[in-house]
């Protein structure tokens, strides 16, 4: 008798530079429904690290990101991608169609990146744009936990 392995779906989370939201995001849903699904993140245009304000955010409440590196979009390209959620506008413009994609989400997100001021001022603008994801992204795991049933 031959087992069949069934695969997990697979949601690519894409933003321009993959160096905080898509990261901020990845870590929040691999943590709330790695078990179901696999999660990676890419960039339309990536800026080749992820954001060290993004790390400690991330930190702060349990999840280490930082040995998530920043990669492009094109990378998942001969994939099977079930589903691509953008989380900025310039990613949702970018956005090719993935093998296999069954759904695409864009949820947009201010760009923590952007913040001003001192590093404590920089850090409270991560803080909450990880507060916000956390809250959409957890959602979105307790959502795909209820549809498996």
């Amino acid at each position: 008798m031959s087992e069949t392995i069934k695969l997990k779906p697979t949601v690519l989370i894409l933003c321009t530079g993959n160096s905080c939201r898509s990261h901020l995001a990845e870590g929040i849903l691999r943590q709330e429904a790695g078990d179901i699904i696999t999660v990676a993140s890419a960039g339309s245009k990536p800026a080749g690290y992820v954001h060290p304000l993004a790390i400690k955010a991330m930190n702060e409440i349990g999840i280490d990101i930082s040995a998530h590196v920043s990669k492009h979009m094109n990378d998942f390209l001969s994939q099977p991608i079930h589903t691509v959620i953008t989380v900025c506008g310039n990613a949702d413009q970018a956005c090719p169609t993935f093998p296999g994609q069954v759904q695409r989400h864009h949820w947009p997100f201010d760009d923590p990146a952007h913040a001003t001021g001192s590093e404590d001022e920089q850090l409270k603008v991560f803080r909450r744009v990880r507060d916000e994801i956390r809250a959409v992204f957890g959602a979105y795991a307790a959502g795909l936990r209820a549809s498996l049933g």
